[in-house]
């Protein structure tokens, strides 16, 4: 079982201790003191990772676990532009957890920590009935004035994304088809990597006319960027960078394995409604939801995590690009006369659109046929 809470928080402030000095007063009083940078404004995010809803024990070692919880703060922080400068972590756990889990997962969370120059800078803990809860708050800065925020695109502006699309969820689909994965040959579910550098890069040069980072599925986020820039959007659906249509670490050319050229998604990253059947119908792509495992047990989606080729419609291709989640790139767009890099920091970027004038969002194919993209990805109570 865990630690008493006075043990526990000690534990977690040795382990945080080597923090930035600029952070201030951290962990031991009741509230942190931060310093930031003169001029900038304070940027603040929030997310939860709960057990059977983002993450299964069974599924995921805690030290991804833990490095899951922050990036998706980070990723956040990323998605404006900003730098993170502190982050909070509450935690409510069920009596009997092992405190290896705990050490792990906190283990994972302070190495991203660590690599991003992010003190822990204090938290809560609480007994949880069952399950694990897990709340982050990462609080970032950026320069007045300057964040990259939703509301930004306009007519005319292209529309790009950053590294490729469908690892993560196809990883995910394996886990659901009952495969034992090793978390290292999948770092895009597992250790999913925030664009910090991305998207200060980005704020710096002026390029990013609008921005957010890719959690819930390109169709379900760059609705967003729609409804906050009241905005129309067309997707170049051979232009969705792809991860080699098939899940990392997976070896085509193994002695008597067919050739895979797409991964099937069980959801978004949502097992909670699995015993739902896949029906893609050209561009209305109707995932089950998001990343809800807690009803995994009702088996994938028929069809399985992959299928060999000559097997997939159209439809099935795109599918992970479009609606799979988790992915934590950045998806932002640019007035047509700014020049994108095709890399920045290493990372490639892609233009896989551009914005227009009303309200909805279509799919472009390389047969010329348009349809209209809905929002297929994650959404609670959905």
């Amino acid at each position: 079982m865990p630690l008493k809470e006075k043990l526990l928080i000690e534990r977690i402030r040795r382990a945080a201790a080597p923090g930035s000095r600029s952070a201030g007063t951290g962990i031991g009083d009741d509230c942190a003191v931060l310093r930031m940078p003169r001029g900038d404004e304070v940027l603040v995010t929030t997310d939860f990772s709960l057990e059977d809803i983002h993450f299964r024990r069974e599924w995921h070692p805690p030290d991804s676990v833990g490095h899951r919880c922050l990036a998706r703060g980070l990723s956040d922080i990323a998605a404006m532009g900003g730098v993170p400068r502190a982050a909070f972590l509450s935690l409510a756990l069920p009596p009997d957890l092992p405190q290896k889990w705990v050490d792990q997962f906190v283990g994972g969370l302070l190495k991203l920590a660590k690599r991003y120059s992010v003190p822990l800078a204090g938290g809560d803990t609480a007994q949880s009935p069952g399950g694990i809860l897990a709340d982050i708050v990462v609080l970032g800065s950026v320069p007045t004035g300057k964040a990259i925020l939703r509301s930004g695109a306009k007519p005319g502006d292209l529309l790009y994304v950053t590294g490729t699309l469908g690892s993560a969820s196809a990883a995910l689909n394996l886990l659901g088809d009952g495969e034992k994965l090793r978390p290292k040959s999948h770092p895009k579910h597992f250790y999913p990597e925030p664009r910090i550098a991305i998207g200060q890069f980005l704020r710096e040069k002026k390029l990013a006319s609008a921005m957010i980072d890719i959690s819930d599925g390109i169709s379900t986020d760059l609705a967003h960027i729609c409804d906050e820039s009241r905005v129309g959007a067309v997707v170049y659906a051979e232009a969705l960078p792809m991860a080699g249509c098939q899940p990392e670490g997976r070896d085509n050319n193994s002695p008597g394995r067919k050739p895979w050229v797409a991964a099937r998604l069980v959801s978004g990253h949502d097992f909670s409604r699995a015993e739902s059947r896949l029906t893609p119908a050209d561009s209305e792509i109707r995932f089950v939801s998001g990343h809800d495992f807690s009803r995994a047990e009702n088996g994938p989606i028929e069809g399985g995590a992959l299928a060999p080729e000559g097997n997939l419609r159209d439809s099935e291709q795109l599918s992970l690009a479009l609606h799979g989640g988790e992915e934590y790139e950045l998806l932002f767009t640019a007035r047509p006369n700014r020049r994108i890099p095709k890399q920045i920091a290493g990372v490639p970027v892609t233009q896989i659109g551009e914005i227009v004038r009303g309200t909805q969002m279509k799919l472009a194919r390389s047969d010329g046929r348009t349809e209209i993209l809905r929002p297929a990805g994650w959404e609670h109570f959905g």
